[in-house]
């Protein structure tokens, strides 16, 4: 969380910005330090759009009653 991920080799970096999480902390890096690797919009955009597709799978599965007790 403390670091930038510019420290970091060329493919660990391309690597990081794979993981979601990256985006939620490089967030609260913006909201703490003020520093930030990506763009903070982008960042919103990329968590919200996890959120989405995570909600969607969420409603999907209850839908479906998967591994749900009656």
């Amino acid at each position: 969380m403390f670091y930038s991920t510019h420290t970091l080799p060329p493919v660990w970096r391309a690597v990081s910005h794979l993981n979601p999480f990256f985006y939620i902390i490089d967030g609260f890096r913006y909201g703490f330090f003020g520093l930030s690797d990506v763009n903070l919009l982008a960042s919103l955009a990329i968590v919200g759009g996890f959120l989405v597709v995570l909600a969607l799978i969420a409603i999907r599965l209850f839908a479906s009653g998967y591994k749900l007790r009656h």
